[in-house]
């Protein structure tokens, strides 16, 4: 059965955040007079939104919701990726200040590879390819099966939300988010595009993966159909409402524009405003 108590503190877990953490932490104080411009102050702001990220991270992935979502309830290995995909990608772009991310860009090799891989069709496609094809039975039961490939599947699911995020919360100066009207129609888009691996899971007849199938019961009265059912109802309202509400910042902000845009142009022509 479970262990409650059990939380990860495998090298590779912990040794990689803290290593995320103190690569940060070197580019933002030692090294931030050589990446940002003169003056600029330690980022307080951005550090709290890219530690939030790794905490959320290891709280997915570390705590003991992993043994839950590993060998019982599908349910609760759709809530680990959910962290993964929302909170923790978003915190960590959040938590990146453009100076940073803009001193690789400007290398021109890596600005050239990294452009041709932050369109919002490509982002789009990456997310909904990697989120689509780990959910196909014997991928999935097998990194429900091997740690490694479990390892893999969820940097593959964060990594696909940091290009998800990109065109809306891009960081970077050198390549910025796209216009508030574009990121309403990726939004949409990318809702439409997982709509089939949403549809697959919540309205299959059979259960997808064995490993849930004949795992031990934490609920009587929760069989793995009804697992299976509110595991797919959880990727698409979650995801639904998630990039709805980016829909209605974008919307808000486009809206905002197009109101000040016709002051601007009188302000510049040297007209009061009507």
């Amino acid at each position: 059965m479970i262990d409650w108590t059990h939380w990860h503190n495998e090298p590779y877990l912990i040794g990689g955040l803290v290593l995320l953490g103190w690569l940060w932490a070197l580019l933002a104080g030692p090294f931030r007079t050589r990446l940002a411009p003169r003056g600029t102050a330690f980022p307080l702001r951005q550090a709290w939104w890219f530690y939030s990220a790794l905490v959320v991270f290891y709280l997915a992935v570390g705590s003991p919701l992993d043994q839950i979502g590993e060998r019982f309830l599908f349910s609760a290995h759709m809530l680990q990726h959910q962290l993964l995909v929302y909170p923790a990608a978003i915190f960590f772009l959040l938590g990146m200040p453009y100076w940073m991310v803009d001193g690789a860009l400007a290398r021109p090799t890596i600005g050239r590879l990294i452009k041709s891989f932050t369109t919002p069709l490509a982002c789009g496609a990456i997310y909904t390819l990697v989120i689509s094809i780990w959910h196909l039975p014997d991928l999935y039961d097998w990194a429900l099966q091997s740690k490694l490939i479990h390892v893999g599947e969820h940097v593959m699911f964060f990594g696909a939300a940091l290009f998800y995020w990109w065109p809306l919360l891009s960081p970077s100066r050198l390549l910025p988010p796209i216009n508030y009207g574009a990121q309403m129609l990726y939004m949409l888009a990318v809702l439409i595009g997982m709509t089939p691996v949403f549809a697959y899971i919540t309205f299959s007849h059979d259960i997808l993966y064995p490993t849930y199938e004949y795992a031990p019961r934490l609920f009587a009265e929760f069989s793995p159909g009804e697992d299976q059912l509110l595991a797919g109802v959880m990727m698409k309202t979650v995801g639904m409402g998630v990039a709805l509400t980016a829909f209605g910042v974008s919307f808000y902000r486009w809206a905002g524009v197009r109101e000040d845009r016709p002051h601007a142009v009188n302000s510049a022509l040297g007209k009061n405003p009507p």
